[in-house]
């Protein structure tokens, strides 16, 4: 993917030159740690992501990437979920070689290299121990913004990417009448699209072609998109449903594939930005795609997959209040405090429904697992209502 980071001119110097680095905030550098230990090598090949160690003190880390597969590479320090980026360095050619620089505090995090710059990556855990020797770095309120705007700039372009890759896939399976296997990934590759789904939505003439519900359908309009698709996959749960034939699944399976292409090349644009307000507008509007237009089951009404979109809506939101939490505490800390705690307590009923890698169907839960999971929406709606106005 040829992608650009969304940086002020404040944090495009700090991917230029060899700066301080903000806490938590990660660049390309030759700067060198003077801690052997803090000094970590990364060998990237197309199978392989092998880093020197499995660990290092709490402070200034230094991953030099030495790229020995054959094509061009990315690597991530991402935090525990997996989905929040810390620092990452891109496009990495064959036989070439780049550095990251982060400071880290002492937690656990996955390192991550991405050959072909597609897809989930090829991951490991990677954990940062105490240290008294880890740096104190205050950072002024612009760095703050620039770091919320870049790191988050740089998930909807990741999100966007395994979306069109996972999207790909779908669709080849759909179309090649391997329909269990189809069935399996739908909820899967719809993650992606969950989770920057806000994002999706201020492109208005992409949304209702990717992702229209039938019920949502005005006369004469075209329905096409996943829900449709979905149907055809879940045929015994539609009245009077007459399969699509050979013909059309290759048709919506195009149509679905060409959208979800111009998703990602809208994203990837140079002209493309994200700004501080439409991060904490987005998490809030993550949250309301919950508490209105899915605990009721009717997003996912032939799949009852609707528990996946749950997380992955979470997902989104979390990683966008989590990219300006630390504006949050400067300006209101019991807001960031209670907003840390509601994720949680979210976070803990949908773990409870899990089921392997996924979730149960959204039809094998009781009216009171239900209405426990709407109270949690809506007590992490309403602080959620007061982010934007902390952070602007």
């Amino acid at each position: 993917m040829n992608r650009r980071p969304r940086l002020t001119a404040v944090a495009a110097g700090l991917a230029l030159v060899t700066v301080p680095v903000l806490a938590g905030c990660g660049t390309e550098s030759t700067a060198q740690s003077g801690d052997a230990s803090r000094s970590l090598t990364v060998s990237s090949t197309d199978d392989a992501c092998d880093v020197s160690a499995a660990e290092a003190p709490a402070g200034t880390l230094t991953f030099q990437i030495a790229n020995e597969g054959s094509s061009t590479t990315e690597f991530y320090l991402l935090a525990e979920d997996g989905l929040r980026i810390v620092g990452e360095v891109e496009n990495i050619g064959t036989g070439a070689t780049n550095t990251l620089t982060v400071n880290a505090e002492a937690g656990t995090y996955v390192v991550a290299c991405k050959p072909g710059m597609t897809g989930d990556g090829i991951r490991s855990g990677f954990t940062v121990t105490e240290s008294d020797e880890a740096p104190e770095v205050s950072e002024t309120d612009q760095q703050l913004v620039d770091r919320a705007v870049a790191n988050y700039g740089a998930y909807v372009d990741d999100q966007a990417g395994q979306l069109l890759e996972q999207t790909q896939e779908f669709v080849d399976l759909y179309t090649a009448g391997d329909d269990d296997a189809a069935r399996a990934l739908y909820p899967v590759a719809r993650t992606h699209w969950e989770r920057i789904e806000t994002v999706a939505e201020s492109f208005g003439d992409l949304d209702p072609k990717m992702d229209l519900r039938e019920a949502d359908l005005e006369p004469g309009q075209e329905w096409t998109g996943w829900h449709k698709i979905e149907k055809d996959l879940w045929p015994d749960e539609a009245v009077d449903y007459t399969p699509l034939t050979d013909a059309e699944r290759q048709t919506y399976a195009d149509d679905l594939m060409a959208n979800t292409q111009e998703l990602f090349d809208r994203v990837s644009a140079d002209d493309f930005t994200v700004e501080l307000d439409q991060i904490a507008n987005g998490s809030r509007g993550l949250l309301e795609e919950v508490a209105v237009g899915k605990i009721t089951g009717e997003e996912e009404i032939w799949s009852h997959t609707d528990l996946w979109d749950f997380q992955a809506n979470v997902d989104g939101a979390r990683v966008a209040f989590e990219g300006v939490q630390p504006i949050v505490e400067d300006n209101d800390p019991e807001l960031a405090s209670e907003l840390a705690t509601r994720f949680d307590d979210l976070q803990a009923l949908l773990d409870a429904q899990r089921d392997g890698d996924g979730f149960v169907l959204y039809t094998e839960l009781t009216d009171a697992e239900v209405k426990e999971l709407s109270t949690a929406v809506n007590a992490l709606s309403e602080p959620l209502s007061r982010l934007t106005a902390a952070v602007v």
